[in-house]
């Protein structure tokens, strides 16, 4: 038998003194709250970082193939052979779609409003999911047909700057020799929170973009390459870069939003502090009640030393009784943290200034792997803690102990 195990839950059974009852509640209430904080701050990041990631992608996918005189212009230049391209990047296993694009920058002028924009011309195999999802009004018209169409779509930000509603038809000024002129007309609004791509992005039929550049209907701007696992983005980018020509080039999305993702990566930090904090605060609560109940049993520690208990045994002792309210700190801080979790992904109930955060509401990530990894974290890091406070029980003196009142 476990004899400091069977002593620890004898103690446990007990009620607790006077003295330490508080301590030992505060101590329980510490960590409970701390490991809510913590769950909340973990899953509220990842939520924020997950939601803008997928914006993103969604607007420019994974990796973009496009030739290399492009650089951060809004004109795409001429892209061809994209069928051989399709093929050679077919034989890599976690590509997921491929589709075309082409872009050119333009100028919306109403009666009374004017906007510059950029045209993202897309073709037949465009991917719509993500469209779908951010779409407030109307739907999205077919593209890249037998016959262009004039059907666009544009965002709320656009919508609301010029005063433009679903059915209403607009021009769009080209700046080249000559000047050339379209008429669009509204098939849908789109708003996405990301003010990046909110405030000049137009979708569009291709074919407008290949008529106006004088190219074949075959020929595109670029491609897209979404992949089914964001974790493998330097990998795969790396393997699409060796099959194509060298005069082209293969960006990640991360590649041509650096300052987003940079700010991004900041996140990580605070998570980081918060952890660190958090942890800091549940340990020491939990050391300062592992004191409490050493001087409170101060008769016991003698007894069991004049009875021939080794130190070691009797510092067991104590650490199995802290560890057990550290438990139950870890479930009342699981239940509470989780539950608010739940409550905020379920009702959202936390609302966010859209124009300043990309998003309407606090977006709310839980993953199982972070939830156990957080708990296991907690655990070890204060059971650590408490041993080394444990060894106060060797200097204690048994004669002086059990005489202790």
């Amino acid at each position: 038998m476990n004899v400091s195990f069977f002593i620890a839950q004898r103690l446990i059974g007990k009620n607790e003194r006077r003295f330490s009852r508080p301590v030992i509640r505060i101590a329980i209430t510490a960590i409970a709250l701390s490991l809510t904080v913590m769950l909340m701050s973990l899953a509220i990041i990842k939520g924020f970082q997950n939601e803008i990631t997928d914006k993103v992608i969604g607007f420019s996918s994974h990796i973009q193939v496009s030739n290399f005189s492009n650089g951060n212009s809004y004109e795409s230049t001429l892209l061809k052979h994209t069928d051989s391209l399709k093929l050679s990047f077919s034989k890599i296993e976690d590509i997921k779609h491929i589709q075309s694009y082409a872009t050119k920058a333009g100028i919306i002028k109403t009666d009374n409003e004017i906007q510059g924009v950029v045209l993202k011309g897309v073709s037949s195999d465009f991917d719509s999911t993500f469209i779908k999802n951010i779409l407030t009004q109307g739907k999205i018209p077919s593209f890249g047909r037998l016959k262009r169409s004039n059907k666009v779509l544009i965002s709320q930000t656009i919508a609301n700057q010029l005063n433009l509603n679903i059915g209403d038809g607009f021009q769009m000024y080209f700046i080249q020799q000559p000047v050339r002129v379209r008429q669009f007309k509204i098939a849908g609004i789109y708003d996405s929170g990301v003010a990046e791509f909110d405030e000049m992005l137009v979708l569009g039929d291709i074919g407008h973009i290949q008529k106006l550049n004088k190219w074949s209907a075959n020929d595109v701007g670029g491609l897209e390459i979404q992949l089914h696992n964001f974790e493998d983005l330097e990998k795969i980018n790396q393997e699409v870069y060796s099959n194509i020509g060298f005069d082209l080039n293969a960006r990640t999305v991360i590649d041509n939003n650096p300052q987003l993702f940079d700010w991004l990566d900041l996140q990580n930090m605070n998570v980081r502090v918060i952890l660190i904090l958090m942890l800091i605060v549940g340990a020491i609560n939990m050391i300062t009640a592992l004191f409490i109940l050493i001087l409170e049993q101060s008769q016991l520690i003698g007894t069991l030393k004049a009875l021939g208990s080794q130190n070691w045994r009797i510092r067991k002792v104590f650490i199995y009784h802290s560890l057990y309210l550290i438990l139950r700190g870890m479930f009342w801080g699981n239940l509470i943290g989780l539950s608010l979790c739940w409550m905020q992904k379920q009702f959202q109930i936390l609302e966010l200034d859209k124009s300043t955060y990309y998003m309407s509401y606090v977006p709310i990530d839980l993953n199982i792997a972070h939830i156990l990894a957080l708990n296991i974290g907690t655990f070890i890091v204060c059971w650590l803690m408490l041993i080394i406070p444990s060894y106060l029980i060797s200097k204690i003196n048994p004669i002086k102990a059990i005489r202790f009142e």
